[in-house]
């Protein structure tokens, strides 16, 4: 399925980092921002995730509630959440469904080596 502007996202359940569920019908009638990285506690996820903890309040004023979502644990996003004082959701899409629904799981290459990984995409 092809995720483009005005097409109809498709349905996730991902557990959070707080023990909960996160679905897309638990989001219904809410301006959502997911956002996809690559993996926890890494200098530009870090980075990109302190980012949009610091624009919570401007995203709150525009009704909009933001998601971060790659494929570690609930438990790992659960320390990287503590470790930086993190105040977006996080979901682990451990078992890869919804990165390969929302099409960000891609063939990536660094130093001339090819391999799958989550597309830094919101």
């Amino acid at each position: 399925m092809s995720v483009s502007a005005g097409s109809k996202a498709p349905a996730f359940s991902l557990e959070s980092d707080d023990g909960s569920v996160l679905t897309l019908a638990g989001f219904a009638g809410k301006t959502l921002v997911l956002y996809f990285y690559p993996k926890d506690d890494t200098s530009g996820c870090t980075a990109e995730a302190i980012d949009f903890t610091a624009r919570l309040g401007d995203f709150a004023e525009a009704g909009a509630i933001v998601v971060g979502v790659s494929k570690e644990s609930a438990a790992s996003k659960a320390k990287f959440r503590k470790k930086h004082a993190l105040g977006v959701k996080l979901g682990a899409d451990t078992g890869g469904e919804v990165v390969e629904a929302y099409e960000v799981w891609v063939e990536k290459s660094m130093y001339g080596r090819k391999y799958m990984g989550i597309e830094r995409a919101t």
